[in-house]
């Protein structure tokens, strides 16, 4: 086992315990801009990642999440989580160290789940965490920036009117709280960054309540 292939173990673990511990909070940010199955669509997809991967090296730790999200979870966000995942395992197979895995997957991913739902910065949806990830990443090099600046640009969907999927019928409703899917995403990068042994940054209490 690699590096690379521990490192997938512990993100996956960690993302799923992270999820489940703030489960009921993204349930009720989902109930303010959609159906509020959010929390358990994203639970459920890693619990059915982690089931393949139990009997999987670990070097398929990321394409067991891609083929659980693409082909289990429903609602909008299943397939785009899916898409991120499938590019991250495709760059982990030619990735040297974990931040350049995550990094060169998560701006691949971007680049998909941008061709698919054409959401940008501002729309409020979950690129409005993954891109200030990927940017992140590409000027900072670590996954500790990566996480903060996840968790920031979630956050800052609180303010934002959505202008993309479900959320944009709901109107003003949802201003005040966070996007689920961009918290999804912060908490993705949260354990990507706990697995090489960070704490969660201080943003990422704020955003969740658990400060």
């Amino acid at each position: 086992m690699t590096d690379l292939d521990a490192f997938a173990r512990a993100s996956l673990d960690g993302y799923l315990a992270l999820v489940r511990e703030h489960e009921s909070t993204l349930t009720a940010l989902d109930e303010q801009s959609g159906d509020g199955d959010f929390g358990h669509n994203l639970s459920h997809g890693l619990e059915r990642a982690a089931s393949r991967a139990a009997g999987a090296p670990d070097s398929e730790v990321w394409r067991s999440l891609a083929t659980a999200f693409l082909d289990e979870v429903g609602g909008t966000s299943g397939p785009l989580f899916g898409l991120l995942f499938q590019a991250i395992a495709r760059a982990a197979d030619h990735a040297s160290t974990p931040a350049e895995a995550i990094g060169n997957g998560s701006r691949d991913g971007l680049a998909a789940v941008q061709r698919v739902g054409e959401a940008q910065v501002g729309d409020r949806t979950l690129v409005d965490a993954l891109q200030p990830a990927v940017d992140a990443l590409a000027a900072e090099g670590d996954l500790d920036s990566a996480a903060d600046a996840a968790c920031r640009g979630a956050a800052d969907t609180a303010r934002l009117r959505a202008r993309m999927g479900r959320a944009s019928y709901v109107g003003e409703r949802a201003v005040g709280h966070p996007d689920p899917g961009a918290v999804g995403i912060a908490m993705l990068f949260v354990a990507c960054a706990q697995a090489t042994g960070s704490e969660p940054p201080g943003a990422f209490g704020e955003l969740t309540g658990s400060r």
